[in-house]
């Protein structure tokens, strides 16, 4: 058994009831196959955040999940109560909008999409205001690694610019901040997260394609369209900036970028007043999206565990259709523009429907929640509202288990796991497997951030022991051991990166579904055995999300 031996196993089993062992019913590739070829269908459009196929998806999920025994999380609501609102503030940037710096005696004015890129998440239509500009290294607030970018610092009111990624590992220390790996604070979420915390004015992080992994175009065509997050407010203005133009900000204020960032390698880096003023005018069409998750309990059958629950969670949304026209006049305009979103993610959709149809007829101890999130391709936003106000005290949340992008391609001999490590679920996972003749894929470092891109980082983030369960479809990689022509299997699986959130994101008719029921019945067996552990999930010892408040 790979990676973990037979004695930890061995232990994790001491924590599970004899009940816990018990296989979950078994799924039907039918019934999987039904769903997901409905929810990619291009009567869905790509079920988009705020538009109509979006709306489709979400009275599919909630008819399906009455018809498979679901009770509504809500009852007692005039939609039928299987609906949680997440309220969606849209922003996009309109013509004449400018942010332009005065420093050294001179004024420098970036162009926007070349040089700068920017938006607001304020909700304010309409922004203007001149801050100082402050260099803030990596912009990270660690206490675990103890180290404080900020240095008590009062940055409220200023512009904050700061660098992507995270302090990188050094001979002394070749795993701090997780090594070669990704840590949250690396992620551009956490900067942008951080900085509304301490009351920023706003945000601009340097661009560049080693740190951020991928090239300024990623940014730049992000920014260009509407931008979605959770109503309430955010920064004043969130955005990027090309490398070359910080290089030109930073010389015109007496500093050399380079040497600035070597200093902010260091733990006693302090923030670094770049002596330059932001002049920021924005105008920007903001609009409010009410948008759902979809959400349907199984009921536990212990009088005290059915206080606890077990999430199973797979957003529900894509990319839509694409606003503007086809280029070459295709004939077909209205399935060229459709982002159907087979694979990512329909497919965990239609697995969390037929689990949930076998929940229902054969309850666990605790209770079960098949929560589909909304808007998780504009940055997790359903999920976070879920976990802001959940069905269940997130305290008495014993995992959520999340399915993003299955396996499409076949049989697998072992699952991926990956950020189960992190807490006892790995132990669990391994028992899992073996019962199904199964190992857990090889550890990999996580060199992308996967861990912090999908639905299930919001209950970490929480305090909830999570993961997502691993398809090498979600990080492109491929790590699989197939059972069937292993290397033709993996190209397939690699060839995926060619579709990924691409109109050729398709369903067909020829794919075998093997693996795909593999998988989802793997999560339905985890599930079902941690609903029906003795005691809940626990966070590994010194894991930084283990310490994070419920």
């Amino acid at each position: 058994m790979r990676p973990l031996s037979l004695a930890l196993a061995h232990a994790a089993a001491l924590t599970l009831s004899s009940s816990a062992f018990a296989q979950a019913p078994r799924l039907a590739e039918p019934v999987l196959r039904g769903h997901l070829a409905f929810l990619a269908d291009d009567l869905l459009e790509g079920r988009g955040t705020g538009q109509r196929g979006g709306a489709l998806a979400v009275r599919y999920l909630e008819t399906q999940a009455a018809i498979a025994g679901l009770q509504p999380a809500y009852p007692g609501a005039a939609d039928g109560g299987y609906r949680q609102k997440v309220e969606i503030e849209g922003s996009r940037l309109l013509p004449g909008s400018a942010v332009s710096f005065e420093v050294g005696g001179q004024r420098l004015a970036p162009e926007t999409g070349k040089d700068i890129v920017f938006g607001t998440a304020s909700g304010r239509p309409d922004l203007a205001f001149d801050a100082p500009l402050l260099f803030v290294g990596y912009g990270v607030a660690a206490p675990e690694e103890h180290w404080d970018d900020y240095k008590g610092v009062d940055v409220k009111g200023r512009m904050l610019v700061m660098m992507v990624n995270d302090p990188q590992p050094t001979a002394q220390e070749p795993q701090r901040f997780g090594g070669k790996a990704y840590t949250w604070y690396g992620r551009w979420m956490y900067k942008f997260e951080e900085a509304a915390r301490r009351g920023a004015a706003g945000v601009l992080l340097i661009h560049t394609l080693p740190s951020a992994s991928y090239p300024w175009s990623v940014p730049a065509n992000g920014f260009s369209r509407e931008r979605f997050h959770l109503a309430g407010g955010g920064n004043g203005v969130e955005g990027w900036l090309h490398e070359d133009m910080a290089r030109r900000l930073f010389a015109a204020a007496g500093f050399e970028l380079d040497v600035l960032r070597a200093q902010a390698e260091r733990r006693d880096f302090r923030p670094v007043d770049l002596k330059a003023r932001a002049r920021v005018a924005l105008k920007s069409a903001i609009r409010t999206v009410e948008q759902y998750n979809v959400v349907g309990i199984v009921p536990g059958t212990d009088p005290k565990l059915k206080r606890q629950a077990v999430v199973y969670s797979a957003h529900w949304d894509h990319l839509g259709i694409d606003e503007a026209p086809p280029a070459g006049g295709a004939t077909d305009a209205r399935k060229d523009r459709i982002y159907n979103g087979a694979v990512d993610n329909a497919s965990g959709a239609a697995a969390l429907l037929a689990m949930a149809a076998e929940a229902a007829k054969r309850p666990a101890l605790r209770t079960q929640v098949f929560l589909w999130p909304a808007a998780e391709e504009q940055g997790l936003l359903g999920s976070a509202a879920y976990v802001r106000n959940p069905v269940l005290p997130l305290a008495d949340t014993a995992a959520d288990l999340n399915l993003d992008s299955l396996n499409f391609v076949g049989l697998t001999r072992d699952i991926g796991v990956p950020g189960a490590e992190r807490s006892t679920l790995v132990e669990t996972a391994a028992v899992v497997a073996r019962n199904m003749g199964l190992k857990l894929a090889p550890r990999i470092p996580d060199l992308s951030g996967a861990y912090f891109r999908a639905d299930h980082f919001n209950f970490a983030k929480a305090g909830v022991p999570a993961f997502n369960v691993g398809s090498a479809v979600f990080s492109g990689d491929g790590h699989f051991e197939f059972a069937h022509d292993h290397a033709a299997s993996s190209e397939k699986m690699v060839g995926f990166k060619r579709d990924y959130h691409q109109v050729s994101d398709e369903y067909r008719a020829s794919w075998d579904l093997a693996g795909m029921l593999q998988q989802a019945q793997f999560t339905f067996n985890l599930g079902y055995a941690v609903a029906n552990a003795d005691a809940m999930p626990r966070w590994k010892q010194g894991d930084p999300f283990g310490s994070v408040k419920r």
